[in-house]
């Protein structure tokens, strides 16, 4: 860990590094056109970029570095916060994204050491989709689940208007325009599979059920539901036109 009274500089992450690749048997050398760190076995050309805090500028001097060689290497002191928290594994992905190298220093008491993290090398889109997989079709699912775009992008302090509460909307209104229905009712008035899980959740309330399986809609829901006349619009045209061709 850093000691954090005591004043680091860019020059102080070099000496642990070039032990490092002296004992893997490379020729180290600093300051190489501009590179801050050149080490060299056979044909092999090894560029690491040093720094005391890892930002896109340094993201960008090591890409450019990928123009000399495929084995590029950013390196910081290791940070002080946990390296299992999100922030670190969203900063590895986009490492290794990058297909760069990652070597952190740690300064301790009485030593300093260094610890290669990542290891340059061509980054497999094709297996990270693969493993992502199940994220893609929940975003997939999601965006079927809308209907128009009641979301401005980039929002981040107001509601957000997902295809769950759209369903809630719908029921909703439905309940609200044709009085008690049933889950079976209203499923085929097109609400979907959810229908009895969410009038049974009743996450906003909307909802009361008055006898066994017959539901209408709260005096609460009758208030909030005017707050969304272009969604109640859609999909009162929606069912009209359902009965029309019944």
């Amino acid at each position: 860990m850093t000691n954090s009274k005591t004043k680091l500089y860019e020059v102080d992450l070099y000496k642990p590094i070039q032990k490092h690749f002296i004992k893997e048997g490379y020729e180290v050398y600093g300051e190489v056109n501009d590179c801050d760190v050149t080490a060299i076995k056979d044909d092999e050309l090894i560029i690491v970029e040093l720094k005391l805090r890892l930002n896109v500028d340094l993201l960008i001097q090591a890409t450019k570095r990928q123009r000399l060689s495929n084995q590029v290497y950013i390196a910081i002191p290791k940070p002080n916060y946990s390296l299992f928290s999100k922030k670190w594994r969203d900063i590895c992905h986009l490492i290794r994204r990058l297909e760069l190298g990652l070597i952190l220093v740690s300064f301790l008491k009485s030593s300093t050491k260094m610890e290669v993290v990542i290891s340059p090398a061509p980054f497999d889109r094709k297996k990270s989709m693969q493993q992502n997989k199940k994220k893609r079709q929940k975003i997939l699912k999601e965006i079927e689940g809308r209907h128009g775009d009641q979301n401005v992008g980039g929002s981040s302090k107001t509601k957000i208007m997902t295809a769950y509460k759209e369903t809630c909307i719908q029921i909703a209104s439905y309940l609200d325009q044709y009085g008690p229905l049933t889950p079976k009712a209203l499923r085929q008035m097109g609400t979907g599979e959810k229908t009895l899980s969410i009038l049974n959740k009743n996450y906003y309330g909307w909802f009361e059920r008055i006898h066994r399986g017959t539901y209408v809609i709260s005096e609460k829901g009758k208030v909030e539901l005017k707050e969304y006349p272009e969604i109640i619009e859609y999909f009162s045209t929606a069912s009209e036109n359902e009965r029309k061709k019944d």
